[in-house]
């Protein structure tokens, strides 16, 4: 795949982080569901969909990477906003959350992307 393709997938895969949270949010609240697990599978969704559009493998290792992803890249947004890093900016840390959750997201994907070019 060449890099503007891979540039231009990320960066819909990144505003549609940004443009959903509050939709999958809101779908949580009505199902009256804990907000980190929506969320979670909101991510899996789309993540499942992306390594299906961008990596084309085998549907089980598609289906592992973007759960793993996801979950991951949840994990690691909730412990960089324990960071309290950008407290003046964000002082409830939500935006902050999303959008690290995002950044970790398309960084991981890279770095699958990255090793399933090594490996074939």
């Amino acid at each position: 795949m060449k890099p503007q393709v891979r540039i231009l997938s990320y960066s819909i895969l990144f505003f549609l982080y940004l443009i959903s949270t509050p939709i999958i949010l809101k779908i949580g609240e009505k199902l009256k569901t804990d907000p980190f697990v929506t969320l979670g599978f909101g991510y899996a969704v789309f993540n499942i969909i992306y390594a299906f559009v961008a990596l084309k493998w085998r549907l089980m290792l598609n289906i592992l990477f973007a759960i793993a992803i996801s979950t991951l890249a949840l994990f690691l947004a909730l412990q960089f906003t324990n960071l309290h890093l950008l407290i003046e900016y964000d002082p409830y840390q939500v935006k902050t959350a999303i959008l690290a959750n995002a950044v970790f997201a398309v960084i991981f994907w890279e770095l699958v992307y990255q090793v399933k070019t090594r490996l074939t």
